[in-house]
């Protein structure tokens, strides 16, 4: 009846016809602009054919649909409400008239059925899905909403509180969840979907179901009076506002269009679901978190092209040094399946790595992730040992002992002894350079440096290090050993600190001088904090360690003397010489406490103000703007300055490394966007009053440059 690029139908028996779903080069459905326009010719062909009974919508892939394409569609948001409206329109249109249609609808969802493809969905008449399926509106995350009617469906079909909680949280629903909430119709194995879907569908024209009240119910207000509407909505509304916080409106905004729209017919509030839709995208938020997820997929995509250049196998692989950081190694890594030795020269050693890997499958069992069985096999892929014997097994080791040059290259030196001639050997140094370590080796192509971050299991960053002998190869393997165990792979340039560190050390710079200035601890951590960083530095230090902040920066100092060696004595030098340590001894900037239930507390003590107090010559007021610029500038030049010597390939690989390492603030998507949205010229002005202060606070010549052509870091149309 119809073939299109992305879209056929095609009749079956008995007067049914199906709709099937079938993007062209792609491993997944997706709507496009293709795709919206497929959708439309072929329901003016099935409007215009003769005796039809009954539709089937289903997908000819392994999902259904992924939701839409935000590398075509992000760029609209950037050229105007208008643009924005124009899309919204066609997709709305075709899902009116697919719930218009003379007969009944029926999709079949299998695998994911994820924003436009929930709400295509949404505007059948039944919905249902195999158990393996996925349904939800995730449009939250991309600072937006859902803007084909799923704010106005959703509702209609399950009710406010399932509306609000699906469309706030951005969660995607396993289908037997769904089916409890009412949004899909019937629940069955993979191979019984199609005859299931239209057996349902048979009742529908058979009279047996009545899929005409269900679309009156779509189309018309909430049945709700008005003091439920309102208890309802304002219990809703403040519970959002409380998780979602002021930097993400896009939850709360969904909520008031919904509230908005309860007594209105679909078609207005459909208007009032697009006006709200139009003014999220906007918002810098909206361009900020659409950055982050074009970047997110630059960056796996870059990696899983690399891992695929590995012709090394990835059977078994083994970290030395066990302790906490060793243990959470050993623990992804057989988590994610691949069995891995666990190294250490004392029997405390592995018995701590152990403990710290038990402890994280037993909150997997906990929450119900893995069962007892399977943390017992995980464990099983755990193996624990004080010697090199089976090492010739081995395709890949992690070194994680101590920072400490001396001892890594010793390791090293004699770990290459009982390993094979092809093994890769990498070492989780956090700020050691490669080259220097790769000097105890005899085969410095098989090394290069894997960072990962603490706690391994919830950083998803792993910063690949190569060094200038590193082979492609050992990238290769080695970023295919990070996807494997489920990280996100980033490849930077051998050099002190390598990206992250050296980036933040700039910014723990900018802290210690605002203290030496006079400024208030607390007050800095606050206001960074109300910045968007998820802790604020004196925060942070004491829960990186006050020890290996100053052992670190001292590292960084030496590498980068001109900009980063202090000529006073910094507050965390004062902390980690008074003994003061962080949350590892329970005292450093704050004092840390258990509750009641087992969390760490901070609390404020007047004895790190008194420790603090002989090194200040005057205590000053700062305002808000002048702390995050004297906190923000180090790092950004010295963000510049890694992109321009090389470190990181680009603006996107970057900025995704602050996020991912750091927790760099999401709403502004990366330092580099947080640059390209605030102007480069706005921020070299913001760079003036300072430059007293060092080298740090002096725009780089990349900078500079930008500034004089009114350029910026990302395209203008990604921006």
């Amino acid at each position: 009846m119809y073939t299109g690029k992305n879209i056929f139908v095609q009749q079956r028996d008995n007067g049914v016809v199906e709709l099937v779903f079938d993007v062209q080069d792609s491993t997944v459905n997706i709507f496009n602009d293709q795709t919206i326009s497929d959708l439309s010719e072929a329901l003016t062909a099935i409007e215009s054919a003769p005796h039809i009974q009954g539709l089937l919508v289903r997908s000819a892939k392994d999902s259904f649909i992924a939701g839409a394409d935000i590398k075509e569609f992000g760029p609209i948001f950037t050229q105007g409400p208008e643009k924005v409206e124009a899309l919204l329109n066609r997709s709305n249109s075709n899902f009116n008239r697919l719930e218009a249609l003379d007969f009944p609808v029926v999709v079949a969802i299998n695998g994911f059925a994820l924003g436009g493809g929930c709400e295509v969905a949404l505007a059948c008449d039944y919905r249902i899905a195999s158990s393996k399926a996925r349904i939800g509106l995730p449009e939250v995350r991309l600072g937006i909403m859902p803007g084909w009617g799923g704010s106005v469906r959703l509702p209609r079909i399950a009710g406010i509180e399932t509306a609000v909680e699906w469309i706030v949280t951005a969660k995607d629903q396993q289908a037997g969840a769904a089916l409890k909430s009412g949004v899909i119709d019937g629940v069955v194995d993979s191979d019984q979907l199609d005859a299931s879907a239209c057996k349902v569908l048979q009742q529908c024209i058979e009279g047996k179901l009545n899929y005409r009240a269900r679309r009156q119910q779509k189309q018309e207000p909430l049945k709700h009076n008005q003091t439920e509407l309102t208890m309802s909505f304002t219990t809703c509304k403040a519970m959002v506002e409380a998780q979602a916080g002021r930097h993400f409106p896009a939850p709360l905004t969904a909520v008031m269009a919904m509230e908005k729209s309860a007594k209105m017919i679909r078609d207005d509030a459909l208007k009032v679901e697009a006006e709200a839709f139009i003014q999220l995208t906007q918002t810098p938020v909206a361009s900020a978190l659409v950055g982050i997820f074009l970047n997110d997929q630059l960056v796996v995509k870059k990696a899983k092209s690399l891992a695929k250049l590995s012709n090394k196998p990835l059977n078994k692989s083994a970290v030395l040094g066990a302790g906490i950081m060793g243990g959470g190694i050993a623990y992804q890594s057989a988590y994610k399946g691949i069995p891995i030795k666990m190294k250490d020269i004392n029997q405390s050693g592995v018995d701590l790595g152990l403990s710290e890997a038990k402890k994280l499958l037993i909150k997997q069992v906990e929450k119900g992730r893995l069962s007892i069985n399977d943390m017992g096999d995980t464990l099983n892929r755990i193996e624990p040992t004080l010697h090199y014997d089976g090492f010739t097994d081995v395709n890949i080791v992690v070194e994680a002992v101590v920072e400490n040059s001396k001892v890594k290259q010793s390791v090293l030196s004699e770990l290459e002894n009982y390993v094979t001639a092809d093994t890769v050997i990498t070492s989780n140094t956090s700020t050691i350079s490669i080259d220097h370590l790769a000097k105890a080796l005899q085969r410095p192509e098989n090394f290069c440096g894997m960072h990962f971050f603490n706690p391994v299991p919830a950083m998803p960053l792993v910063e690949i290090i190569r060094g200038s002998k590193t082979s492609d190869s050992t990238i290769a393997a080695t970023v295919a050993y990070a996807n494997a165990m489920g990280k996100k792979a980033i490849v930077v340039r051998d050099c002190p600190g390598f990206l992250v560190n050296r980036v933040v050390f700039p910014y723990f710079i900018g802290f210690s001088m605002l203290v030496r200035d006079g400024a208030d601890f607390q007050y800095v951590d606050k206001v960074m904090e109300r910045w968007g960083w998820p802790m604020g530095p004196a925060y942070l230090l004491d829960v990186v360690g006050l020890d290996t902040g100053v052992h670190a920066e001292s590292v960084m100092a030496q590498g980068f003397p001109k900009r980063m060696q202090r000529d006073f004595t910094s507050a965390a030098d004062i902390m980690f010489k008074a003994g003061r340590l962080g949350q590892k001894n329970g005292k450093g900037f704050y004092q840390y406490e258990m509750d009641k239930k087992g969390r760490l507390q901070k609390r404020t003590t007047e004895e790190s103000y008194e420790l603090i107090k002989p090194h200040i010559s005057v205590a000053q007021t700062f305002t808000e703007e002048q702390i995050i610029a004297r906190m923000m500038i180090p790092m950004a030049t010295e963000l510049a300055r890694c992109l321009e010597e090389g470190v990181v390939a680009s603006p996107a690989e970057a900025d995704m490394a602050l996020i991912y390492g750091l927790g760099f603030p999401l709403f502004r998507g990366g330092l580099f966007r947080w640059l390209d949205h605030l102007g480069i010229d706005k921020f070299c002005k913001m760079v003036e009053p300072y430059k007293a202060l060092g080298s740090l606070y002096k725009v780089t010549s990349g900078m500079e440059r930008l500034c004089q052509s009114n350029g910026q870091y990302y395209p203008v149309e990604e921006v």
